[in-house]
């Protein structure tokens, strides 16, 4: 059962009740979620066992380790074997690349480094100027605020960032033409940035949204929620974290990436290349834009890549279960030659992919 929450007195029976109320729901209904942490706490608590079957709980793109393309990976490598030392966060350094990952190319003699955020890498370059160290920045809205506050405050000369940063709205855009859904649960560390309006156009479009928190309880207010929009015939933007999530988001945080980034058209695993859905360093940034910087020195290597991915036959289906339209169960190397042990693909790799999450709790 979740733990004590300060904030609800008597957790197990708000779940009860809450259980009882969402099985009192007589149609059926196809929620999907954009979290990888809300997919964690749904396998680790069974969240899926005590609803009824009418009532399905999609996982969308909400990984970001498992969203990072092919392209940005292979390209941090081979930064990394040209000879620049490469940080990132722990996971991305097992994420599958076309022909190895960060991890193997360490082990091939590569100067690549785990670090916990941005502020390490900026000491790392700080306490190593002989060295041009790259950091390999992923996230979604949630972890932006922390690289916009870093560039911003200024960076050392030998520092540079390759973003694959990554926007949620635009996804959810993309979805709602091609997955058949009816509702959406929003993530509550990206709203708690970005507050609750940028779901609104999606209301509108008639797709009942509710912002939910983390905890068991919070994913079932929130699937409650939606479900009673349902019922009503209404589609609104409701808060189900309202500890944590206000209507206007962090005004501080939204606009110091403002001031850090660009909007730019970006590539997604899974979803391909979604308009306005990534963030670039701004022009008077460019000489910290690893992208830029060092274009030169991985393009033609990165063009080979590209050339033996197409001719790669991969029988990984992290794509198809990113939109909701698989689970790791559909996949026929899950549990066996696809482990978080020696994984195939990204959804294995991270704490937040569907696919770790499925092998760590939902396993018979």
């Amino acid at each position: 059962m979740t733990k004590q929450d300060p904030f609800v007195k008597n957790p197990v029976e708000v779940q009860k009740k809450l259980v009882e109320n969402i099985a009192a729901y007589p149609k059926s209904a196809r929620i999907m979620h954009i979290c990888g942490t809300h997919e964690r706490t749904i396998a680790k608590y069974g969240i899926r066992s005590l609803l009824p079957d009418r009532i399905e709980v999609l996982s969308g793109p909400g990984c970001p380790v498992c969203v990072t393309p092919d392209d940005d990976i292979d390209t941090a490598i081979l930064l990394a074997k040209k000879g620049l030392t490469v940080v990132t966060f722990g996971d991305m350094l097992r994420v599958p690349g076309t022909e190895e990952s960060l991890f193997d190319a360490r082990a091939e003699g590569a100067d690549v480094r785990m670090v916990y955020s941005i502020d390490d890498a900026v000491k790392l370059a700080e306490e190593n100027p002989d060295k041009e160290i790259v950091f390999f920045s992923i996230g979604f809205e949630t972890t932006i605020p922390t690289t916009a506050a870093v560039v911003r405050r200024g960076l050392p000369s030998n520092f540079s960032i390759y973003t694959s940063l990554k926007l949620t709205p635009p996804a959810i855009n993309l979805l709602v033409q091609d997955i058949n859904v009816d509702a959406f649960i929003a993530p509550g560390h990206v709203a708690v940035i970005t507050g609750t309006v940028p779901y609104e156009k999606f209301a509108k479009l008639g797709y009942p949204i509710a912002v939910a928190g983390f905890e068991s309880y919070d994913i079932l207010l929130g699937i409650k929620m939606l479900l009673d929009q349902m019922a009503a015939g209404t589609s609104n933007v409701e808060n189900a974290y309202l500890r944590a999530v206000k209507t206007e988001g962090n005004p501080i945080a939204i606009k110091m990436m403002d001031e850090a980034f660009d909007i730019v058209d970006a590539e997604w695993r899974g979803l391909g290349i979604i308009p306005e859905s990534g963030y670039r360093l701004k022009d008077k940034y460019k000489e910290y834009d690893a992208a830029v910087k060092y274009k030169s020195v991985y393009e033609d290597s990165l063009n080979e890549l590209r050339e033996i991915r197409k001719k790669k036959k991969k029988n990984c289906i992290c794509a198809t279960i990113l939109t909701g339209k698989a689970t790791p169960a559909d996949c026929p190397m899950f549990e066996k030659a696809c482990k978080p042990t020696n994984p195939i693909g990204p959804c294995m790799v991270s704490d937040e992919g569907m696919c770790h999450s499925w092998y760590k709790y939902c396993r018979d």
